[in-house]
């Protein structure tokens, strides 16, 4: 399997409010990526209220041999009431994609805050079942906990076969995120690393920034090129998610996992630098996965003003404001409409504290 996976939680949307995706680009895209010998494709319940999964089911199982991909799909466990509610959603998630079986399986986000999930309903003995049944070929968990919540669930199942982490050099020695101590973690436990967030939702490619400047100045490679270098080369290391949704993206993803050039030690060290360059920004840790949207009574578009937010603590560029007074005018609702309700930071992976930063953002932009 070439290390290059196709995820599916940012595609192009014709219709926000809806999340339509926009099919023909998908189907494009998909022939694309598996005509240059890619194959595994991520979804998950949750992406695009469920349109994610449909698309997949119309740009992919429809059209191209079920031997010829790996589909991995997630169990939302953040969302389980009682054990019955498992089956119903594995039957759907199915149905959606039109499958007998996925390849790879994942209890989404298992961390320390929906533990209740996985003690309380047995989500462990369910996909264990399901395996059994020839509905999964290989289990495993998705984590955004430290690494000793990680090496306590490893020890107690042994049974998961694989892990997807949030892995990056940004993320790489942060104390919160742990990307370090969470893939030794793994490989002392010999499993399999799927790594998500290679680019931070696309905070490492940098636009709109003056951290740019210095990647120019270091090599003629772009942060990306660097960005995914440093994860894919990493031990274990099964497949590198990428979040493409345009065609040039994928092109441009694919000519970087068709070079092998490792990292230098003067790469390493430029990256060093940059991490710590970035941190002293305090940045918010957004990666854009859209969770807090769905649980916005205000459906306030959190993720762009969080960008915007990052892009004022890294440019000097002052046309900035421009951008926040043009995105109020243009959405429906903006960070002076938060109500502090706190749905969004429980559904934040990051644990971001969101309502506190809609305030600070409100201040900023006045």
């Amino acid at each position: 399997m070439k290390k290059l996976g196709f995820g599916t939680m940012r595609l192009e949307l014709v219709n926000h409010d809806t999340k339509e995706i926009n099919i023909d680009l998908f189907k494009q895209m998909i022939d694309c990526f598996m005509d240059a010998g890619y194959n595994y494709f991520d979804t998950a319940y949750t992406y695009l209220n469920g349109n994610s999964e449909k698309a997949l089911k119309k740009a992919l199982v429809e059209r191209h041999r079920r031997e010829s991909f790996f589909l991995a799909d997630k169990l939302p466990i953040f969302n389980l009431n009682n054990a019955s509610e498992m089956e119903e959603i594995f039957n759907t998630q199915l149905k959606r994609c039109g499958v007998e079986y996925f390849d790879y399986y994942m209890l989404h986000n298992v961390s320390t805050k929906h533990q209740s999930k996985f003690t309380d309903i047995d989500s462990f003995k369910f996909i264990l079942n399901k395996k059994k049944e020839g509905k999964i070929r290989h289990i495993g968990i998705s984590c955004h906990d430290d690494a000793k919540f990680l090496d306590n669930i490893l020890k107690k199942h042994p049974e998961i076969e694989f892990v997807q982490l949030q892995i990056n050099y940004l993320d790489w020695n942060d104390e919160i995120i742990q990307s370090k101590a969470c893939y030794e973690v793994a490989l002392e436990h010999d499993v399999d690393i799927i790594i998500m967030e290679p680019l931070k939702g696309g905070l490492m490619s940098y636009e709109d920034s003056d951290i740019l400047k210095e990647f120019d100045k270091h090599s003629s490679r772009k942060a990306v090129d660097l960005a995914f270098s440093f994860c894919k080369h990493l031990d274990n290391v099964m497949v590198v998610l990428s979040g493409m949704n345009n065609m040039s993206n994928l092109l441009e993803n694919i000519r970087i996992f068709e070079d092998d050039k490792k990292l230098s030690e003067d790469d390493l060290e430029f990256l060093d630098r940059i991490n710590r360059l970035m941190h002293s920004y305090d940045l918010i840790k957004c990666t854009g996965c859209n969770y807090c949207i769905d649980h916005c009574p205000k459906a306030i578009k959190i993720p762009d003003f969080l960008k915007l937010y990052n892009t004022q603590k890294t440019s000097k560029n002052h046309s900035v404001g421009m951008y926040y007074r043009n995105m109020i005018t243009r959405y429906s609702s903006s960070p002076k409409d938060c109500i502090n309700c706190g749905n969004c930071t429980k559904f934040c992976p990051q644990d971001i504290d969101i309502p506190k930063y809609m305030d600070e953002i409100t201040t900023l932009f006045k």
